[in-house]
């Protein structure tokens, strides 16, 4: 075992280096400068451990082992965008990209070698290799103990994984930058996880609204038909996806549009402007034959094929010059706001193995394995460079990621497809600087259909994808009401939510939070009690002596002010874990005490929400789309409850980069009791008002947002 030399590389940040640094990892790739004025504010962070604790075993053969302590009752989180669990302390995460994660392997679309404890610091392993994370799974025979073996046949504390106190990271062979982020909290944490990754993502005010991609061969007239169906039914809709189609060719795809479906892709995408909507197109990296890039990527491209097509190398500079200039041209140029970027993920080890293999290799010198890892990261910077260098923002999709993407204005998703899944995705995202949208395809019944849009719409990306099955948000008409409703509540809080995203922006704070983010390590123990002894639940998996621990991976914070207990088909009742303090039902009134678990039902026509008591929530009318430069509408807040509270506001164009150059601005209403005993409020900031808005309305003392109310 060896020590290793730590330095400072921001303020509670500290790296080691082991073996040589690789040419290209997810830090090198974006490139992106840490916040450091935003890391100074933060409060002051001590190293977690002792450094000699920390060391590396150099005798395994061909990797190198990283151990680092772990306490005893320590929880695990991260690791990517995990579907199965949310804390991984006592689990093997093998950290590989893979499009079809079915197994609670740590394989996953968004493989983040980064893991944050609730003692209040993180770890990242920066490398374009898989890594595999033991997480307290791997107890050393000199640390064992004869308590440990028990007899499986009668003694019902046998576990199949014993505690170890102890993680241990296999690295790759050639080494790896190690980097320690201080607290003191798991937020801070995160924070500043985010922060030395450029700060997370600030979306355009459209890329908050509400999404919907048409079927696959739709062609500009049916495109146009569905976007106005929208408009004409009173629906919010802000992006129209197109899917694969739009190509000349697809699978593989030539990036050039489809002279028959779309005969005029710039006078489409004008029609689409000039009634409030966006244009993102659906794409994958591989290059057809019959595209008019293939002869120049040829000699740039990996020596396998998917799909019969090229797999550019994008680690090289003329390649990404190539894709840049006939998107720039063929697209951009036109007024197309983003990309769909599906199939960077792949996977050969599945039955489905069509991605290209590890042992392949590309002309920079990285091979598949190393290519596979960061090619979702290569095309979310390719495509957000393209808008950049017009001083515009864009947002998209994408289907594989990695570490340091919270810059990156993409949100993920999956071909999965189960809802619980979805939501403790959601909440797993969060911990490692990634967004995700638990998109609605299909449904099997009107309950199912109602449940997932309402998850959606409180989620980071609200998306309807009917490539496949062609639904609609009115494909379900007995329970369109609820959804029209829910959709137009999403455009409603839009100056919440792109003030949540603000604070990720500048501060690292995640806009989607997990429980974790809120609560104690010991008010969580005492919830997950709680939990078994209402539900009595077997907490001993007979056959391998699994416990079965409730992790309350299935609600998140929405912002600072609201908390979402999502409810899936078959279910009318849940508990919920609330945090200390009062709260109060966002649409029912209903107050609550928090510091623990509660019980709630809920009609098909609501999802369970609580807003704090004292919350102040920036609102505005429901509008067809989002704001667009120039365009005002009403600003109201509405405070909640019985006690004096504040909010920040941000604001901006909402489309370019200006706010970078300090063309933004923040804004603090504060709500008081007036001495009649009644409350009042008051808005200050840069200046009267923010330029989005013409006035301003309060609303006080709300026990809830009635459910007619829009």
């Amino acid at each position: 075992m060896t020590t290793l030399t730590w330095t400072e590389a921001a303020p509670g940040v500290w790296r080691a280096t082991i073996g040589d640094s690789q040419a290209l990892t997810p830090l090198s790739l974006i490139g992106a400068d840490p916040r450091l004025e935003a890391l100074k504010q933060m409060a002051k962070a001590n190293p977690p451990f002792e450094w000699e604790e920390v060391r590396v075993d150099n005798s395994v053969s061909g990797r190198q082992m990283l151990t680092l302590p772990l306490s005893a009752n320590e929880k695990l989180y991260g690791t990517g965008l995990q579907f199965m669990r949310m804390n991984q302390r006592g689990r093997t995460r093998y950290l590989r990209v893979n499009s079809d994660p079915k197994q609670d392997t740590g394989e996953t679309h968004a493989p983040v070698p980064f893991y944050v404890s609730d003692r209040g610091y993180g770890v990242l392993i920066d490398t374009a290799r898989a890594v595999t994370m033991h997480l307290g799974s791997a107890l050393r025979l000199d640390e064992t103990s004869a308590e440990d073996a028990k007899d499986r046949n009668r003694d019902a504390k046998w576990r199949a994984t014993l505690p170890s106190a102890r993680a241990e990271v296999r690295l790759p062979e050639e080494g790896a930058d190690i980097y320690v982020f201080g607290g003191p909290s798991l937020g801070d944490a995160v924070s500043r996880y985010n922060l030395f990754c450029g700060g997370g993502t600030l979306p355009p005010k459209w890329g908050l609204g509400f999404w919907h991609r048409v079927p696959t061969l739709f062609n500009e007239e049916e495109a146009l038909a569905e976007a106005m169906e929208f408009r004409r039914r009173d629906y919010p809709c802000d992006v129209i996806g197109l899917e694969p189609g739009w190509h000349s060719r697809s699978y593989p795809v030539t990036y050039e549009w489809d002279a028959e479906r779309f005969p005029a892709p710039e006078r489409f995408v004008r029609k689409l402007a000039d009634n409030g909507f966006r244009v993102n197109l659906w794409e994958h990296p591989y290059v057809s034959p019959e595209s008019e890039l293939y002869p120049a990527l040829k000699p740039l491209s990996g020596n396998y094929s998917v799909w019969g097509g090229l797999a550019p190398d994008y680690a090289l500079p003329e390649a990404r010059e190539l894709y840049a200039k006939q998107h720039k041209e063929k697209h951009v140029a036109i007024g197309v706001s983003g990309y769909k970027l599906d199939e960077c993920d792949g996977s050969e080890l599945t039955n489905n193995s069509w991605m290209f293999p590890e042992h392949a290799r590309f002309p920079s010198g990285l091979d598949g394995e190393q290519m596979r890892q960061v090619y979702g990261l290569m095309f979310q910077k390719m495509t957000n460079d393209l808008y950049r260098a017009d001083n515009l923002r864009t947002c998209g999709l994408v289907r594989a990621s990695n570490a340091a993407a919270s810059s990156l204005p993409y949100v993920l998703y999956s071909d999965l497809y189960d809802h619980k899944q979805f939501i403790r995705a959601l909440c797993n995202s969060s911990f490692s600087g990634l967004l995700w949208s638990p998109e609605v395809r299909r449904a099997r019944s009107a309950e199912d259909w109602v449940r997932r849009m309402q998850t959606v719409c409180f989620s980071p990306l609200a998306m309807l994808n009917a490539w496949g099955d062609g639904t609609k948000p009115w494909s379900y008409p007995e329970v369109e009401p609820i959804i029209r409703r829910y959709i137009k509540l999403r455009m409603r809080l839009q100056p919440y939510l792109y003030t949540a995203f603000a604070a990720y922006h500048e501060k690292g704070i995640p806009p989607f939070r997990a429980m974790p983010f809120v609560v104690t390590p010991e008010e969580l123990v005492h919830a997950e009690q709680q939990r078994m002894e209402a539900e009595k639940l077997n907490t001993t998996d007979g056959a391998y002596g699994k416990r079965v621990i409730p992790q309350w991976d299935d609600q998140y914070m929405f912002g600072d002010s609201l908390l979402v207990a999502p409810l899936v088909e078959g279910e009318s009742e849940r508990d919920v874990l609330l945090p200390s303090g009062s709260w109060i039902g966002f649409e029912t009134g209903e107050r609550h005490e928090g510091g623990g678990v509660i019980r709630v039902r809920a009609g098909l026509d609501t999802i369970p929400i609580f807003v704090r008591d004292g919350a102040v929530i920036p609102m505005m009318a429901s509008q067809p789309h989002a704001l667009r430069p120039g365009e005002k509408t009403q600003l109201e807040f509405v405070h909640f409850g019985s006690v004096a509270g504040s909010c920040l506001l941000y604001d901006d164009d909402g489309v370019t980069l200006d706010h970078e150059n300090g063309a933004c601005g923040w804004w603090k209403a504060e709500v008081t009791k007036t001495e009649e005993g009644g409350f009042q409020g008051v808005l200050s900031g840069d200046s009267k008002l923010p330029a989005s808005y013409s006035s301003v309305k309060w609303r006080f003392a709300a026990i809830g947002l009635a459910l007619h109310d829009e």
